[in-house]
């Protein structure tokens, strides 16, 4: 029987790394750019063409690479950044395993320029799936220039698995906002398709959240420092009330590596108990600085995976740190001169003695005989006049187990009695007299039910409607978020949101759905993005539901809306004209239906 194991050929072998290391353009933007940051730059630019698919170009003025180490660093495994197994664990450069470059000329068409700062001519290697096609002495500035074109153009079922340009250039800035954030003392830059994303100068940490996210985060900033003898931390956290309903801003970096902790993640969580609503995260960019020796940080082949050596210290640590700061934020702030002025308190509130509150009653005091204030005492008795002829009400509480619901015949019910008997209760719900019984409706999940079945109406009929506002809003976005409001702008207008582009982030937001309250515009459109990101990192449905749904929520009436008698009876016609009308678009029941017979029992 012949021998079946054989060795996988070169070409075969990078691929199949290549898979491990390069999933997508983002990937291969990651690695060029930290390989830039390990050249000792101070200026990187980034050029992207088809959110990476047709072009990725990273060019830094960084040391530089002499003609044969250029050719080297396309080999597997080659490395200037360790020596021996014990170089493992001291680790502080970006990369080192020597695969990112191996991997990514085996899936794509490579062309790197590079010169020393010492010498006058540098060199061109043109590579192509591993294989060295070109290389030859050029004329170019000092650094390194890295041109990657038509990734995946040998792998046709792995270029197939990418998602949609707007969804890949979302990961392109995600992996060079974890970098710029790591590296505020780097300029940096980012071109998608000829457009300027990100001009970054050298910056403190700051100043460089402020240019990634916006110059709205200035006052949500909470400075966090704290040094100890197993690790020091710095950075920042957002103020509770600027919490999110998914996790958009949380960076963690140890040792200048952005890396993944779900339990460090739950110690910043658990520093702010109490203080967020329920499923609200906090934003945060907080940096670790410890002994390299005592992370282990070769543990997963992007190495955003890292083990301590002491994790529940570090846990307890993080946790203690962020704690203070936001008491020191509440209650002493401190001198920081990176920290916001609106955390300092005035000179005469630090200083003045607290003083005792006092209560001034007058023991004297009549309405029915006080001055102005007269007020004539008699004609009580005709508040009561005609009461004998009312028919006792008697409070209806929710029945909290599964009450049976109309049955088809409720049209016919509604239509002889509903204009008898209607009243609103507790400002919650709605009760109608029906032929069977009693009919209690939640008026906020009814008024969810409506809103959702009429914006999902309009995103199929494209045929939503705005009211203009006469003074339109400019809204500023991270560059992340702008991807996304490009790519549901259409959408939005379907649903009565008029957002028009005004400049590469900012957008004016020219009408809205009438139904939504004046004042909440812009509180409503971060709301709607927040639940559209969170309902799609869950696949929980298609956007035109995420839309509908999140619309709905954030412009249905509320618990504790009292009512009028024609709001109330055209709710109830509204809701019967739905699909669903019994079911809130959370799940739980809407209408709950109370028969006579049930009624009888309580007596």
């Amino acid at each position: 029987m012949p021998d079946i194991i054989q060795l996988l050929p070169d070409s075969v072998a990078n691929q199949i790394a290549a898979g491990e290391v390069i999933q997508r353009p983002a990937s291969a933007v990651k690695e060029l750019l930290e390989n830039a940051v390990d050249a000792g730059s101070n200026s990187i630019q980034v050029i992207i063409k088809d959110s990476g698919k047709t072009l990725i170009q990273v060019i830094d003025n960084g040391s530089g690479m002499s003609e044969t180490d250029a050719r080297l660093s396309f080999e597997r495994h080659a490395t200037s950044k360790i020596r021996s197994a014990d170089d493992l664990f001291c680790i502080r450069t970006m990369g080192f395993r020597g695969e990112a470059l191996a991997s990514i000329a085996a899936i794509a068409q490579v062309e790197m320029k590079s010169r020393k700062h010492d010498e006058e001519i540098g060199t061109l290697l043109q590579v192509e799936g591993a294989e060295v096609k070109l290389q030859q002495p050029a004329s170019c500035s000092p650094g390194t220039s890295f041109s990657v074109r038509n990734l995946f153009y040998n792998v046709p079922a792995r270029r197939n698995f990418l998602k949609s340009n707007t969804v890949e250039a979302r990961h392109v800035i995600e992996e060079f906002e974890r970098v710029a954030l790591a590296h505020p003392d780097i300029a940096m830059s980012l071109h998608q398709n000829g457009l300027e994303v990100f001009k970054l100068p050298v910056s403190n940490l700051r100043q460089r959240i402020i240019n990634l996210f916006g110059s709205n985060y200035n006052e949500r900033l909470v400075p966090v420092k704290e040094e100890t003898t197993l690790l020091n931390i710095s950075g920042f956290v957002s103020k509770p009330e600027f919490a999110r309903k998914s996790r958009g801003e949380q960076f963690f970096f140890v040792n200048t590596r952005f890396i993944k902790d779900a339990y460090l993640h739950h110690a910043v969580q658990n520093a702010f108990a109490e203080l967020l609503p329920k499923d609200s995260f906090a934003s945060y960019w907080l940096y670790i600085d410890m002994d390299p020796s005592k992370i282990d940080i070769n543990i997963h082949p992007t190495k955003t995976e890292i083990k301590f050596e002491d994790e529940r210290s570090i846990y307890s640590i993080v946790r203690s740190a962020v704690k203070r700061s936001l008491g020191q934020y509440s209650v002493t702030p401190s001198l920081d001169f990176e920290q916001e002025r609106s955390f300092d308190l005035p000179h005469a509130m630090r200083f003045t003695p607290a003083q005792k509150p006092t209560v001034t009653v007058d023991t004297g005091f009549n309405p029915f005989t006080s001055g102005s204030q007269k007020i004539s005492a008699s004609g009580w008795d005709k508040l009561y006049e005609g009461l004998e002829n009312k028919t006792r009400v008697v409070e209806i509480s929710r029945a909290e187990t599964d009450a049976p619901l109309l049955e088809p015949s409720w049209k016919d019910e509604l239509k002889s009695e509903s204009d008898h008997f209607i009243f609103q209760l507790h400002q919650q719900y709605i009760v109608t007299q029906v032929k069977s019984g009693l009919m209690l409706i939640d008026q906020q999940a009814a008024h969810e039910r409506i809103l959702y079945e009429r914006y999902m109406s309009q995103l199929t009929n494209q045929a939503g409607h705005a009211q203009q506002s006469l003074f339109p809003q400019t809204i500023e976005f991270s560059s992340g978020d702008a991807i996304l409001v490009k790519e549901i702008m259409d959408d939005l207008r379907s649903i009565g949101l008029d957002l028009r582009e005004f400049g590469a982030n900012t957008f004016v937001l020219q009408g809205t759905p009438p139904e939504l309250e004046a004042g909440t515009e812009k509180k409503l459109v971060d709301s709607l993005l927040e639940q559209y990101k969170n309902s799609r990192s869950l696949h929980q449905m298609n956007h035109h539901e995420i839309l509908s749904r999140s619309m709905a929520k954030n412009t249905a009436m509320k618990q504790g809306k009292s009512l009028s008698m024609k709001e109330m009876k055209n709710l109830v016609d509204e809701l019967f004209a739905c699909e669903k009308p019994f079911h809130g678009i959370d799940g739980q029941a809407s209408v709950v239906m109370m028969g006579m017979d049930e009624i009888r029992k309580l007596f």
